[in-house]
């Protein structure tokens, strides 16, 4: 029998049940594009309609994930680099490669936030996701600029590169069960779907030495 949830302790319990399935969901069904509210609810034991208490939509739902990956990848590059003094800007770019290959959940969603994510949910919503974002992004910065030999300036833009080159790369790197099966077929397409975190350390380091 579902139970509904009736103290704030019990309603945050669920809530973070509901985001823990969607985290083994996406990682189960070969991504968030898979992820429906009804696998989640049922993953989670409730009751279909009981998502609409904690979450309004799948898409504030995963924008909450998506949150917390910015937090999670902060803490994975103060971690990496804890301690760490003049770094090149090619050790500074495979950190930043490393740290976020660490997440896959978080490489996946930075496609879908920008593409619908922050522009599904209510302005109070967007308004928190990018609070949150944007203390992350500039914690981060901070951390590459203390650590490293590159400038701000030059960091703002390699993070900018990392990120538009994960999005991207993360996808075609974890293709569809149709296109892995066009991949065997045809192994001369298959390229652009190579290793992910190689070819994302090559890329930033060499936007890293270019940017210096």
């Amino acid at each position: 029998m579902h139970r509904r949830a009736r103290s704030p302790e019990a309603k945050q319990q669920r809530a973070e049940d509901l985001l823990a399935a969607a985290r083994a969901l996406a990682a189960e069904a070969g991504g968030v594009r898979h992820v429906t509210l009804a696998a989640v609810t049922e993953a989670a034991g409730l009751h279909p309609s009981a998502v609409r208490r904690y979450f309004a939509s799948k898409e504030e739902l995963l924008l909450e994930l998506a949150e917390r990956g910015w937090a999670r990848w902060r803490e994975g590059v103060e971690a990496e680099l804890a301690g760490a003094r003049d770094l090149t800007p090619a050790e500074t770019a495979a950190a930043v490669a490393r740290t976020l290959a660490a997440q896959p959940l978080f490489c996946d969603l930075l496609t879908h936030v920008p593409l619908s994510l922050e522009g599904e949910v209510d302005i109070d919503r967007a308004r928190r996701y990018k609070t949150s974002s944007f203390a992350a992004y500039d914690g981060i910065v901070s951390t590459l600029t203390t650590t490293g030999t590159m400038t701000t300036d030059q960091v703002h833009d390699l993070i900018t590169a990392a990120l538009g080159l994960t999005a991207n790369l993360w996808q075609l790197a974890h293709p569809t069960a149709t296109l892995a099966k066009l991949y065997e077929q045809e192994p001369r397409w298959a390229h652009a779907a190579l290793d992910f975190e190689p070819r994302l350390t090559r890329l930033l380091q060499a936007t890293a030495t270019g940017l210096t």
